[in-house]
Formats: structure tokens, C-alpha cells, sequence
């Protein structure tokens, strides 16, 4: 009998103790995410533009504003360079504690097409918010016998390769826009690569080269002046700023988008309290009247995200211009 009671009292114990250790497994996994002191020291914002740019004009409006609702200082760091890439590059290097953000393009997830890059630009960061995006516009010298986007199609098949067309650096958006064009529409146009938009512009406006898909910041005012003429735009929708002008998909070649987008990221291990404190004060930030009215002004919008949504749109992204670039065989160098 004695042995009988010392195997059930051990059994006991046993019962105990498991249930002891279940109580704080499950205390463990239902308690919340320690809530770290954040910001505790000066944050930065690095940039892959050069200052005066538009996205370096919307970073530091950002991050004027961001500052003033955290109560930290925070410095926007110009890095260009590689299309944005040792900008990226830097942000890895950063503990992830949320004081070091990354404010990214269309450039980023393009760069994965055209690149091989020293991170993943999905997995390596993580994403935030998006910010704005505004669409190109397709224009042309004053001097092209093409007045609108079905005319410009006829003309370019009835020339293939003549038509030369300036992009801002090989493998950006200006070349993406230009090469998923030509792929859509069937034609051959040339491609002619400068070291930045504003150069490409100025020789479309000297007639040295023909086309180019600029954004609306650049182009909007050399169009009013007559100096080039703006056939089309390439986002999805027409823009507020010159309504009259038709979406190139509803000129001449239907489904035809690409657009600019920004967007804010960390590097990836930053906790998740800190993500969602960041993506509700930024998401604040962008909806101040102030912010579109700059934004609109280059024919941009704010589009403030879920950091979800966000992720979603760099793996979509990275994707589709990776099909792309293989579809119309656009490579970097």
C-alpha cells in the first residue's frame, strides 16, 4: 500500500509541475511585446537622391514634421548613388532600433531586375508606409509629327530604332517606362541614357534626342512653354493638373501603367511596436493639407499605407518589373 501511495503522490507532483509549466508558457506567449523607449537618440532618414531633388524635398518635409510629433531630432541623409542602392546599403548597417529609416523608390524593387544586389529588398527591410506617387509623362520635341500617342505609335513603327529617347541612368524608371512602352505598343525606339532627368529633358528640348517619360515635377512646366509636347500620361488615371491630357492606356495602348511611388522603410529586426508607432505617426504626417498641396503641386499624391499593404506592394513590385525587364530586355549597363 505504501508503494502505491508514493507512485500516486508522485504522480501528483508530476501534475503539478506541468501544470505550473504550462501556466507560464501560456503567460509567455500571451504577453505583450516589451514597449522599448523609442526615440531614445537622433534618428536619420537616408536618402538615395541629391538635395533639392523631389523626393529630397518630401523626406525633409516628412522629417520635419515626424520630429516634431516624436520629440527627437532627426537628420535626412543624401546618399546617391547606384540608383538608390549605397543608400540601402548603409541602412543594413544600422542597429535596428528604429533610430535609422530608409526612404525608398520605384527604384528600389526596379533594381532587383537590372541588379545583383548585396540584399533582398523585401526580406532585408522592414517596411513602414508608403508615401506618395505621382505618374510620368510622356513628351516629345516640338519638332515629332505626332499629336497624340496613336500617332507617335504609327510614326515609331514606321521608323523602327530612329526614335531616341533620354532616360535619367540605365535600368530606372524613365528606362522601365520607355522599354515597357516600346514592348506594349510594338515598337523600336533607341535608348539614350544621361546622368540625370533634368539633362534628359534639356536635350529633348534641343531636339538632340526625341522622347523621354519624365516626371510631371520636370516636364509639366517646359510643356506649358511649349518647348516639348506632352502626349500622354502613364499612370492609371489622369492627373489633376492637366486633365485634358488622356492616360496612355486610354490613348493607344490599353493596360500601359508605371508610375513613381516613395515609400519608408527600417531595417529588418526592428520590433513591432516601434513599426506601428512609426507607420500611425508618418500615416499623420501625410494627411496634412500642407503635404498635398506640395506633393500636388509636382502632380504627386500621399497615399499613406499599412506597413502589410506596403510589404505586399515590394514583393508585387519586384515581380512584375522583373518580368519586365525580361520581356523588354532592359538591362542596367
Amino acid at each position: 500500500m505504501s508503494r502505491v501511495r508514493s507512485a500516486a503522490g508522485v504522480l501528483a507532483l508530476v501534475a503539478i509541475v506541468v501544470a505550473a509549466a504550462a501556466g507560464r508558457d501560456a503567460g509567455a506567449a500571451s504577453a505583450p511585446e516589451p514597449q522599448l523607449a523609442f526615440p531614445s537618440k537622433l534618428m536619420r532618414v537616408l536618402l538615395g537622391f541629391p538635395p533639392g531633388s523631389s523626393a529630397d524635398l518630401v523626406a525633409r518635409f516628412i522629417a520635419t514634421n515626424l520630429s516634431e510629433r516624436l520629440g527627437q531630432q532627426i537628420l535626412v541623409d543624401n546618399r546617391p548613388g547606384a540608383n538608390g542602392i549605397l543608400a540601402a546599403e548603409l541602412a543594413l548597417k544600422a542597429p535596428p532600433d528604429g533610430h535609422t529609416l530608409l526612404f525608398v523608390s520605384v527604384s528600389h524593387t526596379m533594381n532587383a531586375a537590372v541588379r545583383k544586389l548585396p540584399f533582398d529588398p523585401v526580406s532585408s527591410f522592414a517596411p513602414i508606409t508608403m508615401l506618395g506617387y505621382g505618374p510620368l509623362m510622356l513628351v516629345v520635341h516640338p519638332s515629332v509629327p505626332a499629336r497624340d500617342v496613336k500617332e507617335f505609335i504609327a510614326l515609331a513603327r514606321s521608323k523602327p530604332g530612329a526614335l531616341n529617347y533620354g532616360v535619367a541612368g540605365m535600368g530606372g524608371i524613365n528606362h522601365f517606362a520607355g522599354a515597357l512602352f516600346g514592348h506594349m505598343a510594338k515598337v523600336d525606339m533607341t535608348v539614350v541614357p544621361y546622368k540625370g532627368g533634368a539633362q534628359a529633358l534639356s536635350e529633348v528640348m534641343g531636339g538632340q534626342v526625341e522622347v523621354m517619360f519624365g516626371t510631371m515635377a520636370l516636364s509639366l512646366k517646359q510643356v506649358r512653354a511649349g518647348k516639348v509636347r506632352a502626349l500622354g500620361v502613364t499612370a492609371d488615371k489622369r492627373s489633376s493638373l492637366i486633365p485634358e491630357l488622356p492616360t496612355i492606356a486610354e490613348a493607344g495602348v490599353p493596360g500601359y501603367e508605371i508610375s513613381s511611388w516613395w515609400g519608408m522603410v527600417a531595417p529588418a529586426g526592428v520590433p513591432g511596436s516601434i513599426i506601428s508607432r512609426l507607420n500611425s505617426e508618418i500615416g499623420a504626417v501625410l494627411k496634412q493639407p500642407s503635404l498635398a498641396q506640395r506633393l500636388e503641386a509636382d502632380g504627386a499624391y500621399p497615399t499613406p499605407s499599412t506597413s502589410d499593404a506596403m510589404a505586399q506592394r515590394l514583393k508585387m513590385e519586384v515581380e512584375k518589373w522583373k518580368r519586365v525587364a525580361r520581356d523588354s530586355n532592359i538591362k542596367a549597363e
